[in-house]
């Protein structure tokens, strides 16, 4: 071998040491951009992407290079996947960095949030295996901290849907009797005053008057003739009819001694068409269909008359079965029933609970803010009425408001096995799927729940915990509630979010500390303080998580919660 090709030898055997054989430097921030960063929490993780950018002739030909990314906080941290990558000599199927042009490696990371992780710091971990030699290289930070406004969302802040009661103070019923006349008459006969209907009929009058939890609200009179004949005679007759109608009405409260009747009121209609076609068409007549096309055809009431009146075996049998119905007189009670007074069911509850019926136990649930009151009149309903699902639903509402979630699961299991196509319980068990952190199982349940009008807020806070920040705006429409406003936040619609929590009805110390993100994030010193300050009256804990959290990075909270 000459002297220039061993030299050339060598030199190649220096080169292959510099590429392969040496050591890899540390890696240094500058290698690294984080996107988000800070981190930020997801529904109920904390994602991000980190981009290594190699520079060339740094990434050794023969390394293998593992890195684990660390969420490191208090006492404690969380690994992400660790990502491999590989030198071009390495047989292997990882992504390969090439040593003379250096590359670009993209490493997921995502971690399972916790409080904790509020104030924290990303750091990158890399172990090399090189040939037959194994390192470690430095850790090195790449990020600083999570925004967790996001974990500010909860299923425990989401009102469970109620099993409303139907519960009415009065409730209108109509009692209604018909008198019938002959053709081209308007007397009453006797026998038409002692039918059945019209024993019933002043039987109801007689009782509503005499009782005070009933009022006789009005009495109506609407007199017909049929459609055979002039309109000119049919007008007269129907008049005459009511009229007659009327006075017997008269004569009759009188007699009764019936004064108190609101009104009593009488119309007349000079031919019945509506009823006719009414008749006509609920009829076994064979030619109906001709009949109904005459009426289509012909507007004028006594054009309709002639017309069917040349159809003559068709009207004999009109005559016969049809227009008797149609000359009449219905006289129509309207009576309102009058329930307890609100203070009659409180008073009636405090003393025997069995003597209210299941509307107006369920009522007076409503009648108290109190939710241990609340808590207080379900029980007993459901003792009451163990069959109606919703005592045992609306009992699980006021548990799972008082943070007995295993109570409150029981109670909407129980709802649920009453009426499996209830509603309401279904969605109910939808929040203690998703406070259980089973979003398939809280899916299914939601999805179970369509015409509920709770629904909303809590499909809008499933969309929430589960990362879709958009769905859960659309989800939540105009609800008002504090992860309605998350979910505005986090979209940056920061308007709508003041709005919605300017408008919830019961402000707590997450609304107001909401209140202060909005304006952390839109420059607002005297919205920081003043709601923070608010927030932090109504829960001390607030104080501790404003002073990690990074929405307040600009903000001196120890001076603003002193």
């Amino acid at each position: 071998m000459t002297c220039k090709s061993l030299f050339a030898a060598v030199a190649v055997s220096a080169l292959m040491l510099t590429g392969c054989n040496k050591k890899m430097s540390p890696f240094t921030a500058d290698n690294f951009t984080v996107n988000p960063n800070p981190l930020e929490v997801v529904g109920e993780k904390v994602p991000a992407t980190v981009t290594a950018r190699v520079p060339a002739k740094f990434f050794k030909k023969n390394a293998t290079v593992t890195v684990t990314p660390y969420l490191v906080y208090a006492g404690g941290e969380a690994a992400s996947q660790a990502y491999t990558f590989q030198g071009e000599k390495v047989r292997g199927n990882a992504p390969v960095i090439n040593y003379e042009n250096g590359g670009t490696a993209t490493i997921p990371v995502s971690f399972n949030y916790i409080p904790e992780m509020l104030k924290s710091e990303l750091y990158l971990a890399f172990n090399v295996t090189q040939g037959s030699k194994q390192y470690v290289l430095p850790r090195l930070k790449v990020a600083d901290g999570v925004l967790a406004t996001a974990a500010l969302a909860s299923a425990e802040g989401v009102t469970p849907a109620l099993g409303a009661d139907a519960f009415q103070r009065i409730i209108n019923e109509k009692y209604a009797a018909d008198i019938l006349f002959l053709i081209n008459q308007a007397n009453i006969r006797p026998g038409q005053l002692t039918s059945q209907q019209m024993d019933e009929l002043n039987k109801e009058l007689a009782e509503a008057h005499a009782d005070s939890r009933r009022e006789i609200e009005e009495i109506n009179i609407e007199s017909y003739a049929s459609p055979d004949g002039t309109l000119e005679f049919n007008t007269k007759l129907a008049q005459n009819r009511e009229n007659n109608t009327r006075t017997y009405m008269d004569k009759k409260l009188k007699k009764d001694k019936i004064t108190d009747f609101g009104k009593l009121t009488a119309n007349f209609t000079a031919e019945d068409w509506e009823g006719f076609k009414k008749l006509v068409s609920a009829s076994n007549i064979q030619d109906k269909d001709l009949i109904l096309s005459v009426l289509s055809m012909y507007k004028d009431p006594e054009q309709r008359e002639r017309e069917i009146r040349n159809l003559t075996s068709i009207f004999d049998q009109l005559a016969e079965t049809i227009l008797p119905q149609l000359r009449y007189s219905r006289i129509t009670a309207s009576i309102n029933v009058i329930g307890k007074s609100d203070k009659e069911i409180q008073q009636a509850f405090a003393k025997d609970p069995s003597t209210l019926s299941v509307e107006e136990i369920l009522y007076c649930a409503t009648l108290t803010d109190d939710n241990s009151q609340k808590m207080k009149i379900y029980n007993s309903a459901a003792s009451h009425y163990p069959n109606d699902y919703r005592t045992f639903n609306d009992l699980g509402l006021t548990q799972y408001k008082a943070g007995d979630i295993k109570a409150a699961k029981k109670s909407f299991e129980q709802a649920a096995r009453l009426n499996p196509k209830a509603p309401e319980p279904q969605m109910n068990l939808g929040l203690i799927s998703m406070v259980n952190k089973d979003y398939r199982a809280a899916n299914q349940k939601l999805g179970a729940a369509a015409g509920v009008d709770e629904l909303g807020d809590a499909l809008g806070t499933y969309y929430l915990l589960t990362g879709d920040n958009a769905a859960a705006v659309k989800a939540f429409g105009n609800t008002k509630s504090n992860n309605a406003a998350v979910a505005q936040i986090l979209t940056k619609d920061y308007n709508r979010a003041k709005s919605t929590l300017g408008a919830i009805a019961a402000p707590d110390a997450t609304t107001y500390y909401l209140m202060a993100v909005l304006g952390a994030r839109t420059n607002n010193d005297n919205m920081v303080n003043t709601n923070l300050r608010q927030a932090a009256r109504l829960d001390k804990s607030v104080a501790q998580r404003a002073a990690n959290d990074l929405e307040f990075a600009n903000f001196n909270v120890a001076s603003i919660l002193k």
